[in-house]
């Protein structure tokens, strides 16, 4: 008891708390005494394993800051007037294109599923053990602005670099200032060829060079997207909140 009391202690010192617990369950297992020593180790590993691989996910998740948290490629809705290709969805939600540095354009009006649709891919993405990070382009704008001002520019600017998929929201929904458009280019460059990016925009492609403003940079921009993406347009005549609303009322 005194052997089986330290070997405990010792694997809680180690942070090893789910294998001690695993092993005082072996312990008063009888049937854990048929199995071999290789066996039983292995059943303690893998409980450990399993522990902080479903810990690592769940920090994921919440360090990627969803607009839908519970989002999930399971509930999207396939409804005939929203035209979704379900076979590139299901194909996308392997996360091939993470691994390939491709981006995912999302294409529809206000209150189509863009945000719970780019929320599905991350949270897939996330549940693989990519580090997937949604913003609003706003948000990240204004993020760049102060970082800047504090001297702080490079460095929040490589933690986007970073990051494995970047889901930007309301993209280009307001025209740029000239100094945004820079900073969007700024991240467009870090990430091109390293990185994903899904963006969700009301506006079509061909839009997009009159919200950026200055010609050059609206080419540069759109240079480093377009052309690495897969685009999915969105339809539907009626809002997913109004329907969801009337969903959850019933």
């Amino acid at each position: 008891m005194m052997l089986q009391n330290n070997t405990v202690e010792k694997l809680q010192e180690m942070k090893l708390g789910t294998m001690a617990k695993s092993f005082l369950e072996q312990m008063d297992n009888r049937a854990a005494s048929d199995l071999s020593f290789e066996d039983r180790f292995a059943m303690l590993v893998d409980d450990e394993w399993t522990f902080r691989r479903n810990n690592l996910r769940d920090r994921l998740k919440r360090k990627a800051n969803f607009e839908f948290p519970s989002a999930s490629i399971e509930g999207i809705d396939y409804r005939e007037d929203r035209n979704l290709d379900k076979s590139l969805i299901t194909r996308l939600a392997t996360c091939r294109y993470v691994d390939e540095h491709h981006n995912i354009i999302l294409l529809g009006a206000t209150g189509s599923g863009k945000t719970y649709l780019a929320c599905a891919f991350g949270n897939k993405a996330a549940h693989n053990f990519y580090t997937v990070r949604y913003v609003r382009l706003p948000e990240l704008l204004t993020e760049l602005a102060m970082a800047r001002a504090e001297g702080k520019y490079g460095k929040v600017l490589r933690q986007y670099r970073q990051t494995k998929l970047l889901i930007l929201d309301e993209w280009l929904l307001y025209p740029l200032k000239e100094a945004e458009a820079r900073d969007v280019l700024e991240v467009a460059e870090s990430r091109y060829q390293k990185g994903s990016t899904i963006f969700c925009s009301q506006f079509d492609v061909g839009g997009w060079h009159q919200k950026i403003g200055e010609s050059t940079l609206a080419d540069a921009v759109c240079d480093r997207i377009v052309y690495e993406s897969y685009n999915i347009v969105i339809n539907g005549k009626e809002s997913m909140r109004k329907i969801k609303g009337l969903k959850a009322e019933t």
